[in-house]
């Protein structure tokens, strides 16, 4: 077997290798807002997300301050109301899907310690819609008319984001659950019916004691995910 450290751009590799695997979801974040060219820095590295036909089909909104806590408070008080995204939710999880969601539900709630108690498993499921207490928020939308390959392309940019805050010391959190309030986010963003809102990312220092931080998800080995057809 060849020594993976004589591949060209083994160095490269490492390094990204490290901005990988330290890379998690923050579930707890500082106050405090970042200054607005390391966010810039981070958008600047997202924007080099590969798209179908280069399409690059995402706009984001990045808010801070008063913009964040704004939406903060509009996501608090409907999270309790009706559901409605632009995207279809998953109709159900089953078999080894919902085993890995239900392992890393459990793993977040073992580690604050709310465990059975479903008063407490609600209040912790609202820190999505307080956003972690995360000082910004991005929200990724597609061209409607881009269908499928605009949702897909828009992924693509969530994982570059996500990596890029990484490596420049920034934790994130990219989060379904908000845009589940799409009339709101609609409203307070006032979007266009031309786009679609794909995901929110919080962003911002994480608060490293929190408990809410201290687990990491496993990844599925190589051999179960990937079939080879060398013939």
């Amino acid at each position: 077997m060849s020594d993976p450290a004589q591949f060209p751009g083994a160095s490269s590799c490492d390094t990204f290798e490290s901005v990988l695997n330290s890379r998690y979801s923050c579930r707890a974040f500082r106050p405090e807002p970042l200054e607005r060219a390391l966010i810039e820095r981070i958008l600047s590295l997202a924007q080099r997300t590969p798209s179908w036909c280069n399409a690059q089909p995402w706009q984001v909104a990045i808010t801070s301050g008063a913009g964040t806590e704004r939406l903060r408070e509009g996501f608090l008080e409907g999270a309790g109301g009706a559901r409605r995204s632009d995207l279809p939710f998953p109709e159900t999880y089953v078999g080894v899907y919902k085993e890995r969601r239900r392992a890393c539900g459990l793993q977040l709630y073992e580690s604050v310690g709310v465990g059975g108690d479903r008063q407490a498993s609600a209040k912790q499921s609202l820190e999505n819609y307080r956003l972690f207490g995360a000082p910004h928020l991005a929200v990724v939308t597609t061209d409607r008319s881009l269908g499928v390959y605009g949702v897909l392309d828009c992924g693509a940019y969530v994982t570059t984001f996500l990596l890029a805050a990484r490596s420049l010391g920034v934790a994130a959190i990219a989060q379904a659950a908000l845009v589940s309030q799409s009339d709101f986010l609609r409203r307070a963003l006032r979007l266009q019916d031309d786009r679609v809102l794909v995901c929110g990312i919080s962003f911002g220092l994480e608060e490293e004691t929190h408990p809410a931080n201290a687990f990491r998800t496993p990844r599925e080995e190589i051999a179960n995910v990937v079939q080879w057809m060398d013939a």
